[in-house]
C-alpha cells in the first residue's frame, strides 16, 4: 500500500457511504480527489488487496454493477455478487440478520433496493461499510460521477447553475443533496405531482443550498451551464401508470429547442439507460454538448473513491 493511502481508521462506527447529506464536505471532495487520481492512473498499487466486498442487487443494473466490480478488482480487491435471488432477504430475513452475517465475511457491503429502510436497517446493523448503490429516494454515486464529470469539463462546480428537466425521482434527490454539499445552485423542473420531497427540500435550503422549484423546464434551464435528465419510467412501473408519466412529462423533454435556453457552454448529463426519443432526443444525446458517456465511465473512477474512503484507506 502506498504511503498516500495507509488505513486511516481504528476500531469505531463503520464509514457507511449512505446519503451525501449525511457526509462532510471534506470527505466528499477527498473521495473525489482519490476518484481522479484513480483516472489518472496515480494508485498504482493495490489498496484493496485481501478486502471482500458483497454486493446484494436486489434491481437490475448495468453501470453500478460493471462499474464496481470492475473497480474494486482494478483495485486489488475481491467481490461477490448477489441478486435477489441468491440471498434470503427477500423470502423473511431481515436486513439486520443478513448486515450481522455478512459483516463476519465482508470487508463492505453494496446495496441496491428498491426499499431504502432496507439500506437503513442493514446499516444500522452491519459491523463493516454499507455503501448505496441506489435506492428508490436517492443515487449518490451517481452524483460522485457527475460532479467529477462537470469539473473535468467545466471546472469547479461551486458557484455554476445546474438545471433538472423531468421527473423529480432518486436522481433530483440527490442532485438536491449535491447541491448543498458541493456549492452550486440547482434548479428542478418538474410537474408538481412529481416534485422532489418537500421535506428534502426544506434540508436543503436550511444548509444554504440554492435550490429553486419550477414546473416550467425553460425558465429551469435559462443560462444553466449544466442540464440534466433522467428516465420518465421506474423498471417497477405499470403500463398505465407508464402512460400516464409520460404525457405528464412530455414538455419536459431534453431536445434542442430547450437546450437553446441554456448557456452556450453548456453540458448535457444523463445518469442512463436512456429512452431516446422519450426524455432526451437523440440530437441532444449525441450532439456535441452531450458528456453522457464520460460521466458513465467515470461511475468507475468515482466509486474507486468511495471506495477507498470507506475502507478507510484516505
Amino acid at each position: 500500500m502506498s504511503a498516500a493511502l495507509k488505513e486511516v481508521t481504528g476500531g469505531g462506527a463503520p464509514r457507511h457511504f449512505l446519503e451525501l447529506m449525511d457526509i462532510d464536505r471534506g470527505s466528499l471532495r477527498r473521495m473525489l480527489d482519490l476518484g481522479q487520481r484513480a483516472k489518472r492512473g496515480e494508485i498504482t498499487d493495490k489498496p484493496l488487496a485481501g478486502k471482500h466486498i458483497a454486493m446484494i442487487f436486489e434491481k437490475p443494473s448495468t453501470r453500478t454493477r460493471v462499474s464496481f466490480e470492475v473497480g474494486i478488482r482494478q483495485l486489488g480487491g475481491d467481490v461477490v455478487t448477489l441478486s435477489s435471488k441468491d440471498t434470503q432477504l427477500g423470502r423473511g430475513e431481515t436486513p439486520a440478520d443478513t448486515a450481522r452475517v455478512l459483516s463476519r465475511y465482508v470487508d463492505a457491503i453494496i446495496l441496491r433496493t428498491d426499499r431504502v429502510s432496507k439500506m437503513r436497517e442493514l446499516a444500522e446493523f452491519a459491523t463493516v461499510p454499507v455503501i448505496n448503490g441506489l435506492t428508490d429516494v436517492s443515487h449518490p454515486c451517481q452524483l460522485m460521477a457527475d460532479v467529477m464529470t462537470f469539473e473535468e469539463h467545466r471546472g469547479p462546480i461551486a458557484g455554476q447553475v445546474v438545471a433538472w428537466t423531468g421527473d423529480g425521482n432518486n436522481v433530483a434527490q440527490s442532485f438536491i443533496q449535491a447541491a448543498a454539499r458541493f456549492d452550486f445552485t440547482l434548479r428542478v423542473a418538474t410537474p408538481p405531482e412529481l416534485a422532489p420531497k418537500a421535506d428534502l427540500i426544506a434540508w436543503a435550503r436550511a444548509e444554504g443550498a440554492r435550490v429553486e422549484l419550477t414546473t416550467s423546464p425553460q425558465e429551469a434551464v435559462a443560462g444553466a451551464r449544466c442540464v440534466v435528465t433522467d428516465t420518465w419510467v421506474s423498471m417497477s412501473d405499470d403500463k398505465t401508470s407508464a402512460r400516464q408519466r409520460h404525457n405528464m412529462l412530455a414538455p419536459y423533454q431534453l431536445n434542442g429547442a430547450l437546450l437553446k435556453h441554456a448557456a452556450p457552454d453548456a453540458i448535457v448529463m444523463h445518469c442512463l439507460p436512456a429512452h431516446r426519443g422519450e426524455e432526451i432526443t437523440d440530437e441532444v444525446m449525441d450532439g456535441p454538448q452531450s458528456v453522457v458517456f464520460d460521466e458513465a465511465e467515470n461511475r468507475l473512477h468515482a466509486q474507486k473513491g468511495v471506495l477507498l474512503w470507506a475502507l478507510g484507506l484516505a
